[in-house]
């Protein structure tokens, strides 16, 4: 199989990458424009005869269509990374996600690829609190410009589905953690405690409360849910069974690296940013009948997660 691998240079897609190619028989293109991937994540199969790196960007549609030629399979993982950014650049979801989404999908479409993965999330929902969302829940009303363009890019990608003969796979993860993350709430707390042992500072009141999930257990799922439906559009949330606080992740932190007599400080509110959302409950019944579960709880993919983190160097682009 010829696996076309957007933003596969990032976290989960250069992951998706050392997966893929663990099978002889697939090939695979990592297309990135490399604003938040890095090359060291997949420079070990420069080597790899199967392996090839594409250098593009999503919003050149010309570029996307050369590239998409003679591929099987897509996995689009290409997005923005930082949530909060869209508060000082509106439109970066709108380009990176809905754009983006779109110049892949009639790319696919000019080339004859029918299927598709996409990497969605739970910001789809909007802020409902402790009401456990499956995925027909509605309605939906994102407080974000990152869960609006998920949903967005989810609804073309339908529509290209259905009018064009395509499958999909949308899966609506928890938060990703993993060794080469390089955003999110234990990633940026090991940077806060390196350079200050003796306080962390927190943002909200350290009591927001959600699912995270280790790029291990999202790979499980996306293979998983490939191999046993069929349907033209599959949509499942792929999280753990158990949910973690941000004070929580902080206490695992200070104990992974050895630290005492941290003082926390905290910036207030029951959320870190505009459009955060402080509790993400899923409903995973739809996932779990299929057969598939997460092997690790939250509070082991976050320990897990931050050894990893901390047997690695924070590269330049990481800090």
């Amino acid at each position: 199989m010829k696996c076309f691998v957007t933003g596969g240079a990032g976290f989960i897609g250069s992951t998706m990458v050392d997966k893929l190619l663990e099978n002889s028989n697939n090939q695979v293109t990592v297309f990135d424009n490399f604003c938040s991937g890095q090359e060291e994540f997949i420079k070990h199969h420069f080597s790899d005869k199967r392996f090839n790196l594409i250098k593009g960007d999503l919003l050149n549609a010309e570029i996307v269509k050369k590239s998409m030629v003679g591929h099987d399979l897509v996995f689009h993982f290409a997005a923005n990374p930082d949530i909060a950014k869209a508060m000082t650049q509106t439109d970066i979801d709108l380009k990176l996600g809905v754009d983006a989404t779109y110049n892949l999908l009639e790319a696919m479409r000019l080339s004859g690829v029918n299927k598709i993965v996409f990497s969605s999330g739970s910001g789809v929902y909007g802020n409902v609190g402790l009401v456990e969302t499956a995925e027909d829940f509605g309605p939906l009303i994102p407080v974000s410009m990152y869960g609006a363009c998920k949903l967005a890019a989810e609804s073309i990608i339908s529509a290209f589905c259905h009018m064009f003969d395509m499958k999909s796979w949308i899966f609506r993860f928890a938060n990703v953690v993993g060794t080469r993350q390089t955003h999110g709430v234990g990633f940026d707390f090991i940077k806060k405690l390196r350079a200050d042992k003796s306080k962390l500072f927190i943002l909200g009141d350290g009591k927001q409360s959600k699912s995270y999930i280790h790029v291990s257990d999202v790979l499980g799922a996306i293979d998983f849910a490939i191999n046993n439906t069929n349907s033209t559009v599959n949509i499942f949330n792929a999280a753990t069974d158990d949910y973690i606080s941000v004070r929580e992740i902080a206490d695992i932190v200070i104990d992974v690296m050895g630290l005492k007599s941290v003082k926390y400080e905290y910036s207030g509110g029951d959320k870190g940013w505009k459009g955060d959302i402080p509790v993400v409950r899923f409903n995973l019944n739809k996932i779990h009948k299929l057969g598939w579960r997460a092997k690790l709880s939250s509070h082991e993919a976050i320990r897990q997660s931050i050894t990893e983190m901390l047997s690695l160097k924070l590269t330049k682009k990481q800090t």
